[in-house]
């Protein structure tokens, strides 16, 4: 054979052998990437976390808590897509639950880049399981399944019943009864289960209805917390509301009648959060089980606060009370220290910039978060020393507040209302928020604070970043 023969052979077989060296390269990449669970409870508040054993014992004791950890907005179908997007409301513009102003039509235009179109095209598994958005599948076949996905199981009728709902399942359509294995928990459980057992890596978006109203639980936990009725803090049933917005003044006193219902709704929600305290042990267990809890991080959190009673309010969320806008957020993982309290300023923008750090993702320009791998890894780091939420109030749910924004700062809660209203809590001497300070405040504070406030809630896209943090300074604290 010829020596230009020779050479066309081995070019030949050095190019019939590029398709698999570049595989067998991209899958050696992969292979050191850690697995990430997400686990998004709902209407969560923060106050009894340790009440779950699991929780507890798996996830508080062997990773870092958050005890300042806020919501872009205390309401289900905003919060949940500032997740997606790392983005306040401000910018993506879902403001409500429900079409036009928000739910799953006023988000859907914009599921061609979210947290899972970032995570797969950076070639994670991927899975959504739960609760996605209000009104899903609301214009679109209940076979749809958004881009980003490669495993899809979310209810399509009866999303907050745990009993006789629908499921989308990659695109099948099942039916779901009223036996106690059609608990939508554990349902959720075994299919969350199935997945983390194949392949690596995955992202796992795993998003319980518990403990929402009318917070069912298994059949098991019904005799749980007998005797437990809701923490009476000092807030409870307040007795002083005269500096408060006129829409809290206009509160009456809770009723014996009233005040039993939030007893029953309490024992109820505690109930239903067994059923994810048994989740969360079987994805343990199972991760044990295949070795791959060393190289799993886990979060748990909740897409708004709950309150119960406190300042005069009857069960519900979406006020700029601590109750609702401060939620549970625990972090275990390779490098995540055990046992571990955090008292930076986290929010719920700020997932998506911590998966992709931890994955190695490049997120598009418009996200407006922040990454907390430093923080959950102990690096010092330059960090935020406010936090922006904001509500805008709907025309069809007459009991919500009326449109506000809130700078929440290490030591300040500073309130907004369109209405021309303020609230200043110093939150250092008035944890339960009993005194509303803004009619005697020094003016200097107040024009601060009403600065810093109105520069987060026009900031876009990395100005965030900047509009967050008075001074950069390296910050380590926890």
């Amino acid at each position: 054979m010829g020596k230009w023969k020779v050479w066309v052979a081995v070019v030949a077989m050095l190019g019939s052998a590029l398709p698999a060296l570049a595989e067998k390269s991209e899958m050696s990449e992969m292979a050191g990437k850690p697995n990430i669970i997400f686990i998004l409870t709902d209407d969560l508040d923060a106050a009894d976390i340790l009440k779950f054993p699991n929780i507890s014992s798996l996830m508080t004791a062997q990773g870092t808590t958050f005890s300042r950890f806020f919501v872009a907005n205390p309401w289900c179908c905003p919060s949940r897509s500032s997740i997606l997007r790392s983005q306040h409301v401000h910018s993506h513009g879902v403001t409500s639950n429900r079409n036009p102003t928000g739910g799953f039509p006023r988000f859907q235009p914009m599921e061609g880049s979210t947290l899972g179109t970032w995570m797969q095209d950076a070639g994670y598994r991927t899975g959504l399981m739960g609760k996605y958005l209000n009104q899903y599948p609301s214009g679109f076949s209940p076979r749809y399944i958004p881009p980003g996905w490669h495993d899809w199981v979310v209810p399509v009728t009866h999303l907050y019943q745990e009993y006789g709902y629908a499921l989308n399942d990659n695109g099948g359509l099942f039916q779901y009864g009223n036996a106690p294995g059609d608990y939508f928990t554990d349902v959720l459980a075994r299919k969350a289960v199935d997945f983390v057992a194949r392949d690596d890596p995955f992202f796992l978006y795993l998003a319980p209805v518990a403990p929402h109203r009318p917070a069912n639980y298994a059949p098991r936990h019904a005799d749980a917390f007998p005797d437990a009725k809701a923490p009476r803090t000092p807030s409870f049933d307040q007795d002083d509301m005269s500096a408060e917005p006129a829409w809290l003044r206009a509160r009456r006193p809770l009723s014996r009648d009233a005040i039993h219902t939030i007893d029953r709704q309490y024992r109820d929600r505690l109930r239903a959060m067994l059923g994810v305290d048994d989740m969360v042990g079987k994805l343990v267990a199972e991760l044990t089980r295949t070795g791959k809890l060393a190289n799993t991080y886990l979060f748990l959190t909740s897409d708004n606060g709950f309150h119960l009673g406190q300042h005069r309010l009857r069960p519900g969320k979406t006020t700029p009370f601590e109750e609702d806008i401060r939620v549970p957020m625990i972090a275990r993982g390779p490098g995540i220290p055990a046992g571990r309290t955090s008292d930076v300023l986290g929010s719920s923008i700020d997932f998506a910039p911590t998966f992709a750090d931890l994955a190695g993702v490049r997120l598009p320009e418009f996200c407006e978060g922040r990454s907390l791998r430093p923080i959950l890894h102990g690096q010092p780091t330059a960090w935020r020393d406010a936090v922006l939420v904001e509500f805008v109030h709907p025309d069809y749910a007459d009991s919500a507040p009326p449109t506000y924004k809130v700078l929440r700062t290490a030591q300040h809660s500073y309130v907004e209302y369109e209405t021309g209203e303020t609230q200043l809590y110093d939150l250092a001497h008035d944890p339960y928020q009993l005194r509303n300070i803004a009619a005697d405040a020094d003016p200097a504070l107040l024009y601060q604070l009403a600065s810093r406030l109105g520069t987060l809630h026009r900031c876009q896209g990395a100005s965030c970043r900047v509009a967050d943090s008075a001074a950069a300074a390296p910050y380590l604290r926890g």
